[in-house]
Protein backbone atom coordinates (compact mmCIF):
# COMPACT_ATOMS: atom_id res chain seq x y z
CA UNK A 1 0.00 0.00 0.00
CA UNK A 2 2.85 2.32 0.84
CA UNK A 3 4.39 1.43 -2.59
CA UNK A 4 1.15 2.58 -3.98
CA UNK A 5 0.94 5.51 -2.56
CA UNK A 6 4.71 6.56 -3.24
CA UNK A 7 4.25 5.65 -6.84
CA UNK A 8 0.87 7.41 -7.35
CA UNK A 9 2.42 10.69 -5.70
CA UNK A 10 5.57 10.46 -8.42
CA UNK A 11 3.14 10.19 -10.89
CA UNK A 12 0.69 13.06 -9.75
CA UNK A 13 3.04 15.28 -9.07
CA UNK A 14 4.50 16.12 -12.31
CA UNK A 15 1.21 16.64 -13.90
CA UNK A 16 0.08 19.26 -11.00
CA UNK A 17 3.98 21.14 -11.86
CA UNK A 18 3.15 21.41 -15.58
CA UNK A 19 -1.08 22.26 -15.05
CA UNK A 20 -1.02 24.55 -12.46
CA UNK A 21 0.84 26.87 -14.39
CA UNK A 22 -1.61 25.96 -17.62
CA UNK A 23 -4.80 26.71 -15.60
CA UNK A 24 -3.11 29.90 -13.57
CA UNK A 25 -2.43 31.08 -17.40
CA UNK A 26 -5.90 30.79 -18.87
CA UNK A 27 -7.84 31.60 -15.29
CA UNK A 28 -5.46 34.78 -14.07
CA UNK A 29 -6.22 35.93 -17.58
CA UNK A 30 -9.93 35.90 -18.03
CA UNK A 31 -10.49 37.24 -14.33
CA UNK A 32 -7.88 39.72 -14.81
CA UNK A 33 -9.82 40.71 -18.11
CA UNK A 34 -12.83 40.75 -16.51
CA UNK A 35 -11.32 43.06 -13.63
CA UNK A 36 -10.12 45.47 -16.56
CA UNK A 37 -13.37 45.14 -18.12
CA UNK A 38 -15.26 46.17 -15.22
CA UNK A 39 -13.01 48.75 -14.41
CA UNK A 40 -13.93 50.44 -17.69
CA UNK A 41 -17.59 50.15 -17.27
CA UNK A 42 -19.96 53.37 -16.60
CA UNK A 43 -19.44 53.31 -12.73
CA UNK A 44 -15.72 54.04 -13.11
CA UNK A 45 -15.84 56.25 -16.49
CA UNK A 46 -15.16 59.39 -14.62
CA UNK A 47 -11.60 58.85 -13.81
CA UNK A 48 -11.40 62.80 -12.77
CA UNK A 49 -13.01 61.86 -9.72
CA UNK A 50 -11.52 58.55 -9.07
CA UNK A 51 -7.92 58.82 -10.75
CA UNK A 52 -6.96 55.51 -8.54
CA UNK A 53 -9.01 53.55 -11.48
CA UNK A 54 -6.00 54.43 -13.78
CA UNK A 55 -3.69 52.12 -11.12
CA UNK A 56 -6.36 49.41 -11.05
CA UNK A 57 -6.87 49.23 -14.73
CA UNK A 58 -2.76 49.45 -15.47
CA UNK A 59 -2.16 46.43 -12.35
CA UNK A 60 -4.92 44.14 -14.33
CA UNK A 61 -2.82 44.49 -17.46
CA UNK A 62 0.53 44.09 -15.95
CA UNK A 63 -0.84 40.93 -13.99
CA UNK A 64 -1.88 39.15 -17.50
CA UNK A 65 1.93 39.87 -18.26
CA UNK A 66 3.33 38.41 -15.52
CA UNK A 67 1.61 35.05 -16.38
CA UNK A 68 3.20 34.38 -19.65
CA UNK A 69 7.36 34.12 -18.59
CA UNK A 70 8.64 31.75 -16.16
CA UNK A 71 5.27 30.71 -15.24
CA UNK A 72 4.48 29.30 -18.78
CA UNK A 73 7.22 28.25 -19.58
CA UNK A 74 7.11 25.55 -16.52
CA UNK A 75 3.95 24.09 -18.62
CA UNK A 76 6.27 24.38 -21.39
CA UNK A 77 9.01 22.64 -20.11
CA UNK A 78 7.33 19.72 -18.93
CA UNK A 79 5.14 19.03 -20.86
CA UNK A 80 6.40 19.98 -24.31
CA UNK A 81 10.08 19.57 -23.74
CA UNK A 82 12.02 23.35 -23.91
CA UNK A 83 10.81 26.78 -22.46
CA UNK A 84 10.16 30.19 -24.11
CA UNK A 85 13.50 31.60 -22.39
CA UNK A 86 15.81 29.28 -24.53
CA UNK A 87 13.68 28.87 -27.47
CA UNK A 88 14.98 31.45 -29.44
CA UNK A 89 17.57 34.43 -29.59
CA UNK A 90 14.54 36.50 -29.89
CA UNK A 91 12.39 34.94 -27.70
CA UNK A 92 15.00 35.18 -25.15
CA UNK A 93 15.40 38.43 -25.03
CA UNK A 94 11.48 39.16 -24.57
CA UNK A 95 10.55 36.30 -22.14
CA UNK A 96 13.55 37.24 -20.64
CA UNK A 97 12.63 41.12 -20.13
CA UNK A 98 8.90 40.16 -19.60
CA UNK A 99 10.11 38.31 -16.57
CA UNK A 100 11.38 40.61 -14.70
CA UNK A 101 9.54 43.94 -15.78
CA UNK A 102 6.04 42.77 -15.46
CA UNK A 103 6.28 41.76 -11.97
CA UNK A 104 8.48 44.69 -11.11
CA UNK A 105 6.33 47.19 -12.83
CA UNK A 106 2.87 45.51 -10.91
CA UNK A 107 4.91 45.78 -7.99
CA UNK A 108 5.22 49.61 -7.82
CA UNK A 109 2.13 50.35 -9.10
CA UNK A 110 0.94 48.87 -6.01
CA UNK A 111 3.01 50.77 -4.14
CA UNK A 112 1.85 53.65 -5.60
CA UNK A 113 -2.18 52.80 -4.84
CA UNK A 114 -1.12 52.95 -1.21
CA UNK A 115 1.02 55.92 -1.39
CA UNK A 116 -2.09 57.15 -3.20
CA UNK A 117 -4.60 56.50 -0.08
CA UNK A 118 -2.19 57.57 2.46
CA UNK A 119 -2.07 60.84 0.65
CA UNK A 120 -5.97 60.51 0.69
CA UNK A 121 -6.41 59.78 4.12
CA UNK A 122 -4.11 62.34 5.64
CA UNK A 123 -4.50 65.33 3.41
CA UNK A 124 -8.25 66.95 2.99
CA UNK A 125 -7.46 68.52 -0.12
CA UNK A 126 -5.93 65.82 -3.27
CA UNK A 127 -2.70 66.57 -3.91
CA UNK A 128 -1.67 66.84 -7.73
CA UNK A 129 -0.47 63.34 -7.37
CA UNK A 130 -3.26 62.08 -6.32
CA UNK A 131 -5.28 63.43 -9.20
CA UNK A 132 -5.42 62.11 -12.56
CA UNK A 133 -3.00 63.60 -14.69
CA UNK A 134 -0.72 63.23 -11.56
CA UNK A 135 -1.69 59.40 -11.48
CA UNK A 136 -1.36 59.13 -15.85
CA UNK A 137 2.06 60.55 -14.97
CA UNK A 138 3.33 58.55 -12.35
CA UNK A 139 2.00 55.40 -14.29
CA UNK A 140 4.28 56.42 -17.30
CA UNK A 141 7.08 57.32 -15.23
CA UNK A 142 6.77 53.73 -13.45
CA UNK A 143 6.40 52.05 -16.68
CA UNK A 144 9.49 54.19 -18.87
CA UNK A 145 11.98 53.42 -15.50
CA UNK A 146 11.50 49.80 -14.91
CA UNK A 147 12.01 49.45 -18.89
CA UNK A 148 14.90 51.29 -18.72
CA UNK A 149 16.28 49.40 -15.87
CA UNK A 150 15.80 45.86 -17.55
CA UNK A 151 16.85 47.37 -20.97
CA UNK A 152 19.82 45.66 -20.75
CA UNK A 153 18.54 42.37 -21.45
CA UNK A 154 17.57 43.70 -25.22
CA UNK A 155 20.94 45.13 -25.80
CA UNK A 156 23.38 42.15 -24.16
CA UNK A 157 20.95 38.81 -23.38
CA UNK A 158 21.27 36.04 -24.80
CA UNK A 159 23.50 34.29 -27.38
CA UNK A 160 24.17 31.32 -29.38
CA UNK A 161 26.61 28.37 -27.56
CA UNK A 162 28.90 26.54 -29.62
CA UNK A 163 26.58 23.79 -29.49
CA UNK A 164 23.94 25.64 -31.24
CA UNK A 165 21.87 26.22 -28.30
CA UNK A 166 20.74 28.78 -26.79
CA UNK A 167 22.41 31.31 -23.30
CA UNK A 168 20.00 33.48 -21.45
CA UNK A 169 23.20 35.27 -19.84
CA UNK A 170 24.92 38.20 -21.54
CA UNK A 171 28.74 37.10 -22.42
CA UNK A 172 29.78 40.57 -21.09
CA UNK A 173 28.59 39.65 -17.19
CA UNK A 174 26.34 37.02 -15.86
CA UNK A 175 22.85 37.98 -15.48
CA UNK A 176 21.76 35.06 -13.56
CA UNK A 177 21.73 34.91 -10.85
CA UNK A 178 22.85 38.59 -10.51
CA UNK A 179 19.25 40.11 -11.99
CA UNK A 180 17.23 37.35 -9.32
CA UNK A 181 19.37 38.99 -6.38
CA UNK A 182 18.57 42.95 -7.63
CA UNK A 183 15.12 41.44 -8.30
CA UNK A 184 14.38 40.66 -4.68
CA UNK A 185 15.20 44.03 -3.50
CA UNK A 186 13.08 45.90 -6.91
CA UNK A 187 10.03 43.49 -6.87
CA UNK A 188 9.78 42.54 -3.30
CA UNK A 189 11.74 43.93 -0.78
CA UNK A 190 11.56 47.89 -1.26
CA UNK A 191 8.07 47.45 -2.45
CA UNK A 192 6.78 45.71 0.63
CA UNK A 193 8.85 48.27 3.33
CA UNK A 194 6.75 51.14 1.63
CA UNK A 195 3.39 49.06 1.56
CA UNK A 196 3.27 48.70 4.94
CA UNK A 197 4.39 52.25 5.63
CA UNK A 198 1.90 53.81 3.71
CA UNK A 199 -1.40 51.14 4.72
CA UNK A 200 -0.06 51.80 8.20
CA UNK A 201 -0.28 55.52 8.02
CA UNK A 202 -3.85 55.05 6.41
CA UNK A 203 -4.79 53.04 9.22
CA UNK A 204 -3.77 55.20 11.84
CA UNK A 205 -5.25 58.40 10.16
CA UNK A 206 -8.52 56.54 9.88
CA UNK A 207 -8.34 55.35 13.45
CA UNK A 208 -7.38 59.17 14.36
CA UNK A 209 -10.86 60.44 12.18
CA UNK A 210 -12.81 57.51 12.43
CA UNK A 211 -15.50 59.40 15.13
CA UNK A 212 -14.77 62.77 13.38
CA UNK A 213 -17.53 64.08 11.18
CA UNK A 214 -15.32 63.85 8.21
CA UNK A 215 -15.04 60.77 8.06
CA UNK A 216 -19.14 60.02 8.86
CA UNK A 217 -19.53 62.62 6.19
CA UNK A 218 -17.16 60.52 3.34
CA UNK A 219 -19.14 57.26 4.59
CA UNK A 220 -15.79 55.62 4.62
CA UNK A 221 -15.98 51.94 6.00
CA UNK A 222 -12.73 52.23 8.23
CA UNK A 223 -13.34 48.35 9.23
CA UNK A 224 -13.31 47.31 5.46
CA UNK A 225 -10.45 49.76 4.28
CA UNK A 226 -8.41 48.72 7.29
CA UNK A 227 -8.76 44.77 6.50
CA UNK A 228 -8.32 45.40 2.50
CA UNK A 229 -5.14 47.13 3.38
CA UNK A 230 -3.86 44.31 5.73
CA UNK A 231 -4.61 41.71 3.47
CA UNK A 232 -2.90 42.93 0.51
CA UNK A 233 0.13 43.56 2.24
CA UNK A 234 -0.26 40.22 4.26
CA UNK A 235 -0.80 38.15 0.99
CA UNK A 236 2.30 40.38 -1.17
CA UNK A 237 4.34 38.87 2.14
CA UNK A 238 3.55 35.57 2.16
CA UNK A 239 3.13 34.63 -2.08
CA UNK A 240 5.76 36.09 -3.42
CA UNK A 241 8.90 36.69 -1.48
CA UNK A 242 9.64 33.30 -0.50
CA UNK A 243 9.75 32.12 -4.22
CA UNK A 244 12.08 35.19 -4.95
CA UNK A 245 14.49 34.50 -2.13
CA UNK A 246 14.34 30.52 -3.67
CA UNK A 247 14.92 31.59 -6.45
CA UNK A 248 17.69 33.89 -5.90
CA UNK A 249 19.95 32.19 -2.85
CA UNK A 250 18.79 28.63 -3.25
CA UNK A 251 17.78 27.72 -6.86
CA UNK A 252 18.89 23.97 -7.83
CA UNK A 253 18.59 21.91 -10.96
CA UNK A 254 16.22 20.28 -11.10
CA UNK A 255 13.76 22.53 -9.21
CA UNK A 256 13.00 20.85 -6.02
CA UNK A 257 9.11 20.28 -4.75
CA UNK A 258 9.36 23.07 -2.37
CA UNK A 259 10.61 25.61 -4.97
CA UNK A 260 7.68 24.85 -7.15
CA UNK A 261 5.15 25.17 -4.50
CA UNK A 262 6.25 28.91 -3.91
CA UNK A 263 6.94 29.56 -7.38
CA UNK A 264 3.19 28.66 -8.10
CA UNK A 265 2.11 30.88 -4.68
CA UNK A 266 3.78 34.10 -6.31
CA UNK A 267 2.16 33.61 -9.67
CA UNK A 268 -1.57 32.71 -7.81
CA UNK A 269 -0.77 36.48 -6.03
CA UNK A 270 -1.21 37.77 -9.38
CA UNK A 271 -4.80 36.29 -10.51
CA UNK A 272 -6.33 37.43 -6.71
CA UNK A 273 -7.28 41.43 -7.72
CA UNK A 274 -10.50 40.20 -8.84
CA UNK A 275 -11.45 37.94 -5.76
CA UNK A 276 -10.00 40.47 -3.56
CA UNK A 277 -12.10 43.13 -5.32
CA UNK A 278 -15.48 41.03 -5.18
CA UNK A 279 -15.11 40.80 -1.98
CA UNK A 280 -13.53 44.21 -0.29
CA UNK A 281 -15.15 46.75 -3.05
CA UNK A 282 -18.98 47.36 -2.61
CA UNK A 283 -19.04 49.44 -6.08
CA UNK A 284 -16.92 46.77 -7.93
CA UNK A 285 -19.25 43.94 -6.76
CA UNK A 286 -22.29 45.46 -8.06
CA UNK A 287 -21.39 46.70 -11.27
CA UNK A 288 -19.76 43.04 -11.62
CA UNK A 289 -23.25 41.26 -10.97
CA UNK A 290 -24.79 43.97 -13.03
CA UNK A 291 -22.78 42.70 -15.86
CA UNK A 292 -23.10 39.30 -15.04
CA UNK A 293 -27.15 39.81 -14.83
CA UNK A 294 -26.99 42.27 -18.21
CA UNK A 295 -28.62 45.07 -16.42
CA UNK A 296 -27.97 48.55 -17.57
CA UNK A 297 -26.17 50.80 -15.20
CA UNK A 298 -26.10 54.47 -16.02
CA UNK A 299 -25.10 55.64 -12.22
CA UNK A 300 -21.86 56.80 -11.76
CA UNK A 301 -20.01 57.33 -8.55
CA UNK A 302 -20.45 61.05 -7.64
CA UNK A 303 -17.89 62.15 -4.60
CA UNK A 304 -19.21 63.94 -1.18
CA UNK A 305 -18.49 67.47 -1.05
CA UNK A 306 -16.00 67.26 1.29
CA UNK A 307 -12.87 67.00 0.19
CA UNK A 308 -11.52 63.48 1.53
CA UNK A 309 -15.23 62.45 0.70
CA UNK A 310 -13.90 62.35 -3.09
CA UNK A 311 -11.62 59.42 -2.56
CA UNK A 312 -14.43 57.04 -1.52
CA UNK A 313 -13.29 54.32 -4.40
CA UNK A 314 -9.48 54.42 -3.48
CA UNK A 315 -10.41 53.80 0.23
CA UNK A 316 -12.99 51.04 0.21
CA UNK A 317 -9.69 49.17 -2.08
Amino acid sequence: MSNNTTISVKLTEPLVAAYYPLALVIIGTLLNLLTLIILCRSTFRDTKKQPIIHYMRAIAIFDIFMLYGWNLDHYLSIKHGFILLTYSIATCKIFGFLNYFAGQSSAWLRVFISFDRYLSASRLRRPWCSREKGVLIIISCIIILVTLFNLHFFIFACFYRSNGTVNPNAQLYKIYPLWDYINLGVYNCVPFILMVIFNSGVIYHLIKRRQTRIIQQSHIQHRAISITLVITTFLFLIMTIPATIVAAFFFTTPTTSLAKILDSALYTYHITSFPLYLITFKEFRRECIKMVTCKNNNRRIVPAQVAIATTRIPNQL
